[in-house]
Formats: C-alpha cells, structure tokens, sequence
C-alpha cells in the first residue's frame, strides 16, 4: 500500500496562521507553491527546481519550477521515458502543470539537478508559450 510521499517544505516560509504550515496557510501576495522547498542546487540561468515531494529514491513525485522572473509552473515528474505534456492550462497564478520524465534514477541531489536540467529546455518553451 502507498503511504503517500514525504513532502518537503520550506521552515523559513512564513505563514498567515501561526497554527498552519506555510503552504496550507499562504500569505497575501505570496507565490504559489510558496512554503515548498526550493532545491537552490538546481539554479541554472535562474532557473529553480522546487521540491513538494521527496525526490531522493523515488520513481515519481510533485515539485514545481521557478522561472527567471520568479514565476512558476507545477511538475508531476515521473523516471523513465515518456512525453513532455501539458497537464493544466496556464492560469493567473501559474504558468501551468506539466507532467516531465526525469532520464535517470535519483539517488542524490545532483541526480535531481542534472534530471531538472535535462527537462529545462522544454520547460522554457513552455513558459515561453504560456506568456
């Protein structure tokens, strides 16, 4: 039976109710995804992948990328081989939700980079349509 995944969130993301984690409870004016964690290794051309979901070991999860300008889009990755696609249509908060197909397994966090790196160029089309 899957347990679910283990998320990973930011402890320094400020909440707007001290009683709630910073990604249920986002302040105004707070990007989506905010209160997730930013992998800061991943930074290419500021370029940002940001983890919802443990990477390290898993087949598939939830992260989301952050683009120059600070926008950002989510991911639904999975490793192994498969289509880059669009899964929800971009929105005033997000440039979309795209599934990504990371080439190798992740057993580190520059496994994770060089993956993150290896589905960039199409999540900059991506972003470059969306606009």
């Amino acid at each position: 039976m899957d347990k679910g995944r283990r998320i990973i969130t930011d402890p320094n993301a400020e909440s707007a109710e001290a009683d709630k984690p910073a990604f249920i409870a986002r302040p105004e004016g707070a990007p989506v995804y905010h209160g997730f964690g930013i992998v800061e290794e991943s930074n290419t051309n500021g370029w940002l992948f940001g983890a919802i979901t443990e990477y390290i070991g898993e087949q598939y999860g939830d992260g989301f990328v952050v683009a120059p300008d600070g926008s950002r889009a989510g991911l639904v990755w999975e490793v192994g081989s498969g289509e880059f696609s669009l899964i929800l249509e971009p929105e005033p908060e997000r440039w979309g939700v795209y599934a990504v197909w990371f080439p190798t397994a992740m057993h580190s966090t520059d496994d994770l980079v060089s993956n993150f790196r290896a589905v960039l160029p199409a999540l900059i089309e991506a972003y470059k349509h969306a606009q």
